[in-house]
């Protein structure tokens, strides 16, 4: 699982390819996690080009360390004028002791971000 940090090999390669090549995935700018009762409630900011419903975010994931999810958003629509935009995911069941979650984007035209998004979480 990568992290915010890119490898400086596959930054180079990024830039010396041209713009239109380039896959367009959501990027997390932002991610919050409070405990709500039993469960918790994930707050997760991205920006991403949305262009309409051919193109633009449509999930983002709650993953442990080891990469097994834990929860999941589906967003039903483009947000074409709203960006960034932050949107939640309430009653994620998170395992006793876990002290740090990932969080990564999907795209409905150009799939997953391997790029996670880790914060960890207040006891």
């Amino acid at each position: 699982m990568l992290s915010r940090t890119l490898p400086a090999a596959t930054l180079a390669l990024a830039l010396l390819l041209p713009a239109a090549a380039r896959p367009e995935v959501p990027e997390i700018l932002a991610v919050e996690a409070f405990r709500t009762g039993m469960g918790w409630r994930i707050d997760v900011t991205l920006e991403h080009p949305d262009a309409g419903w051919d193109h633009f975010a449509d999930a983002w994931e709650v993953l442990d360390d080891a990469g097994n999810r834990l929860g999941f958003r589906e967003l039903m629509h483009p947000h074409v004028e709203e960006q960034p935009f932050t949107r939640s995911l309430y009653n994620v069941m998170l395992p006793d002791g876990l002290r740090r979650i990932h969080v990564r984007a999907r795209c409905s035209q150009d799939g997953w971000n391997d790029e996670t998004f880790a914060i960890d979480l207040e006891p």
